[in-house]
């Protein structure tokens, strides 16, 4: 039976309005309004709606997919942010949680390490330092986040959205945690984006609100004690000068922005420093960028899933066929990453079911 649901995803990811797509498909308005609320197509004009769309018909054929609670989902921009990029951006998370629930259904995936630290969030620097501790990793830099967080449970994906108002966003769904990064930033600011939503998955997770602009200060708050823990940082607290800033910022892999804002919030650098820092800093083009940036940080889960999936002579456009998602979609989660990116998973079956 065709279904609505998957209808509006297909249309959200498209950032089409009904308007547009009906325009697009022959029909009013009015009538794929009513093929969102229920009432199916003729086999025809499903047709022309898979082909509008360029999603495969047996897309719309499916069960329901897993529509995401707005109110649940923590986003990094909220203010700059379009609804139709929202929605778009949500409906990635639909599909995305289709692709793990497939991945999930063969492979032992690390089960969610994550503590509650919601009586903490009006001191973001306390539950940076407790998590830290819960998960052992003393003070000294974190070499890889992305890998750190995969390795507790969360499960993150990418985005390729063509706009920076979507940076990233993160939400429970069960005891499974999501988060979703935006490839349009550069990596020191992704990793920033990471530790971000770290922070909103265990201050905010039992909270009234996550998308309040206290929240997010909590959550930034988080993300710069939790890449740049204070015990750390005070051995640098001689860094005056926006070229000593570009210089340090490789240890702890933030951007130079983020170093000179961690300095200033812990009373290292004068309030006239900081912000001669950050005019310099972006004269420099550090605002906007960073010129000499660091290799951007990829799923190491999502790797391994390909290389053990190509071992078994399965590739992407299985999952894509399998799932009846655009192979653009799969590619688009993932961080576009290649089989020989990663080596195998423990498969909790003897064989792979071979997708036909």
């Amino acid at each position: 039976m065709f279904n609505s649901d998957r209808l509006k995803t297909a249309r959200e990811r498209r950032m089409l309005t009904a308007k547009g797509l009906a325009e697009r498909v022959g029909v009013s308005a009015v009538t794929l309004s009513k093929y969102e609320n229920g009432h199916a197509p003729d086999e025809a004009t499903a047709k022309r709606l898979a082909m509008a769309l360029s999603y495969p018909l047996d897309f719309f054929f499916r069960e329901a997919p897993e529509r995401i609670d707005t109110d649940a989902v923590s986003f990094r921009s909220l203010a700059r942010m379009k609804a139709k990029e929202r929605r778009a951006a949500e409906a990635a998370g639909s599909l995305g949680i289709e692709l793990y629930e497939w991945i999930d259904a063969r492979f032992n995936l690390p089960s969610a390490d994550l503590i509650d630290l919601s009586k903490e969030r009006r001191r973001p620097f306390v539950a940076a330092r407790l998590l830290r501790q819960h998960w052992g990793l003393g003070d000294r830099p974190i070499g890889n986040v992305l890998k750190l967080i995969e390795s507790k449970g969360i499960r993150v994906l990418s985005l390729s959205e063509a706009t920076k108002n979507v940076d990233a966003y993160s939400f429970w769904r069960g005891e499974h945690p999501y988060v979703f990064l935006n490839q349009e930033k550069t990596a020191e600011r992704s990793i920033f984006d990471t530790a971000h939503e770290l922070g909103h998955l265990v201050l905010h997770h039992h909270a009234d609100s996550k998308t309040d602009k206290e929240a997010e200060t909590q959550a930034d708050r988080f993300a710069s004690a939790f890449l740049m823990p204070e015990s750390d940082v005070m051995d640098y607290a001689h860094l005056f000068t926006a070229g000593q800033i570009i210089a340090a910022k490789k240890r702890w892999k933030v951007s130079a922005m983020a170093l000179a804002n961690r300095l200033n919030s812990l009373g290292y650098i004068s309030e006239w420093n900081y912000r001669s820092l950050l005019i310099e800093l972006g004269k420099r083009g550090y605002r906007s960028g960073e010129p000499d940036g660091i290799e951007r940080e990829v799923s190491t889960v999502l790797a391994k899933v390909l290389a053990a999936l190509w071992s078994k002579g399965m590739t992407k456009e299985n999952i894509a066929r399998d799932l009846g998602i655009p192979l653009e979609e799969i590619e688009a989660l993932i961080f576009r990453l290649s089989p020989d990116q990663g080596a195998s998973l423990e498969v909790r079956k003897p064989s792979l079911r071979v997708v036909k």
